[in-house]
């Protein structure tokens, strides 16, 4: 959401959120195939099952976000609201405040906010994690994608939906892998290490990080085609499928502080990736899931879906085979038939020859072999 107290209506920065907050937000990726309303999906762009749209005048917005109730709400509440909102006063402002969890606001002259600070106006910043950060246009480039970078909270609890979204960030995600129902040492001390590095360290690490965990390992271990135990923790870089192991023991922050920085300077080797090996990797990794799934959900189905094709491959295969042996069994008796003339002997050799007959005939030239009939 964006919030103002704006003055100078045409301001630059002013003009630029605008244009940033109109834009049409790209649909997911394509999924599972859409159920009912071809056409009216096909009109909006629905292209996996299910989707959750928010449809305001010639605008359609798609809602990526966790599939729980309260975050439902405060996307419809924040998008079905106008794009810009004045705040007059301190008092709309903590109202504003207590609604949404992450908000942008830009001030454009005088401010009624007693705490915030400004060494120069216009001004743009965000409010969260119970603090506010100003934008500055040469450390943190495009306003756009400034907006784009903080428009999470620093500490998520994440998902696949969520991990989805951070992708657009460019930065890379630390997650500590842990079982929220585990409430052993090891556990809550992974969580608790990464949200203070979240806390303690974010003007050194939050334009390339993002921090929070996840409960369990089962996404976790599909994303990377890998069984990871619990607890742990993994790196994640959304934009090229890469991703970095712990390569000692985390104690504490600092422990956490030193594997971060190896990262950023290259001293840990990245797995994963979307080269060419990885993505038949993935292709191999997805039908062997789909099958297990299938087998374990349904094993008589599993039996028919695949039993069904490879007895009629394997039919199809034995027909031709056996064809084959008769066509060349034919074809050796046909070659035996027309060689076995050359080897009967003369009946009349070796009789001898009448007196007084008239001169012998020319002696009768011997049977051609096959291959001279042949050639004949």
């Amino acid at each position: 959401m964006l919030t103002t107290d704006l003055v100078n209506r045409n301001d630059t920065s002013r003009s630029q959120l605008e244009s940033f907050m109109t834009q049409k937000v790209h649909p997911p990726p394509p999924g599972n195939d859409t159920k009912g309303a071809t056409r009216i999906a096909s009109e909006f762009g629905v292209r996996g099952y299910p989707t959750i749209k928010l449809l305001k005048g010639d605008l359609a917005y798609n809602y990526r976000g966790p599939r729980t109730k309260d975050d439902i709400i405060e996307f419809a509440h924040r998008v079905s609201g106008a794009l810009i909102r004045p705040l007059p006063s301190q008092q709309m402002f903590e109202h504003v405040r207590k609604r949404h969890r992450v908000f942008f606001v830009y001030i454009g002259g005088e401010s009624p906010l007693k705490y915030v600070t400004l060494k120069e106006m216009p001004a743009v910043l965000v409010f969260k994690d119970e603090t506010y950060f100003v934008y500055d246009e040469y450390e943190d480039g495009d306003l756009s994608s400034w907006i784009n970078r903080e428009r999470f909270q620093n500490y998520l609890t994440m998902d696949g939906f969520l991990l989805y979204e951070l992708g657009d960030t460019g930065k890379l995600v630390a997650i500590a892998v842990i079982d929220e129902k585990n409430t052993s040492a090891e556990h809550t001390r992974l969580k608790s290490i990464i949200q203070e590095v979240a806390r303690d360290y974010r003007d050194q690490f939050h334009r390339d990080f993002q921090f929070g965990h996840m409960d369990g390992n089962d996404y976790i271990n599909t994303l990377l085609m890998a069984e990871l135990k619990v607890p742990t923790v993994v790196v994640l870089n959304t934009s090229n499928q890469q991703y970095f192991l712990l390569d000692r023991q985390i104690n504490n922050a600092e422990d956490m502080v030193q594997f971060i920085n190896n990262i950023l300077d290259g001293t840990v080797d990245a797995q994963g990736g979307d080269s060419i090996l990885q993505r038949l990797k993935r292709m191999v990794f997805d039908a062997k899931s789909t099958i297990v799934s299938v087998f374990r959900s349904s094993p008589l189905l599993g039996c028919f879906l695949f039993g069904l094709p490879l007895g009629v491959v394997s039919i199809m295969c034995y027909g031709i085979y056996t064809a084959d042996a008769d066509g060349h069994d034919e074809r050796y008796e046909v070659v035996r038939g027309e060689g076995g003339g050359a080897a009967l002997p003369d009946e009349g050799a070796g009789q001898p020859e009448p007196s007084g007959a008239d001169p012998p005939a020319p002696a009768a030239q011997e049977p051609k072999d096959v291959l001279e009939k042949k050639k004949d």
